[in-house]
């Protein structure tokens, strides 16, 4: 979809941050509607029909939250959030560099959403997933994984750029009863990067996103 034609509904009540986003996403090409207010971000939301939405969690009459949820009861579209609790999240201050890599991934799940066939194999720089076969292969160089290992990495290549919570793997990967392997993923994220990266303590792929979860770069 071109950035001509994506609509962007953006609900935040500071001033400084809308005109910032006002200028950034207008000089990119992308259409804006602005709301400050959670009420009025759900009547735009349900009459203009925007392709991606950017939403505040400190709205000044509903929870953000509150807003994600009753959003996710009728919406059809990707959510990118300014803090946290939707389909992703950045933190303030943010660049404007993340902010817009950030939307072309909720842009590109949005197109698989709405029935694009999603490629088997994913490739992410030298990074190569055949998800059918169950390998990874770094460069020219096939990764041998554990099982855990290869559906934690096959999880977060099919979220690509999207931050994935510990919640959120540790359901995927352990199921409901995943009380007791919060520490089992930190070391399994470990052994990833230890065969993922050149340098572990500056890693390429695998980021951490502090006190939420984990991210596998796409770009």
């Amino acid at each position: 979809m071109p950035q001509s034609s994506t609509l962007i509904l953006l609900i935040e009540d500071e001033d400084q941050i809308r005109r910032f986003l006002r200028a950034t996403l207008t000089a990119h090409q992308f259409r804006l509607l602005e709301a400050t207010t959670g009420n009025e971000g759900l009547q735009l939301a349900a009459s203009q029909q925007p392709q991606v939405i950017i939403l505040d969690l400190g709205l000044p009459d509903i929870d953000g939250l509150e807003v994600t949820k009753r959003l996710r009861e009728w919406a059809k579209m990707k959510i990118a959030a300014l803090d946290a609790g939707a389909d992703d999240y950045l933190t303030k201050p943010f660049g404007v560099g993340e902010l817009l890599a950030r939307l072309r991934v909720a842009l590109r799940h949005a197109a698989r959403a709405a029935g694009e066939p999603e490629d088997p194999v994913i490739v992410l720089g030298e990074l190569r997933i055949d998800l059918a076969r169950r390998q990874v292969f770094l460069a020219e160089n096939e990764i041998h994984l554990t099982p855990i290992e290869f559906k934690l990495l096959a999880i977060l290549a099919k979220h690509a750029g999207k931050v994935l919570t510990h919640q959120q793997l540790l359901k995927e990967v352990w199921g409901q009863t995943y009380g007791q392997e919060s520490h089992n993923l930190r070391v399994h994220i470990a052994q990833l990067r230890r065969k993922l990266e050149a340098d572990t303590a500056r890693p390429r792929y695998l980021l951490t996103e502090p006190g939420v979860g984990y991210r596998l770069r796409d770009d």
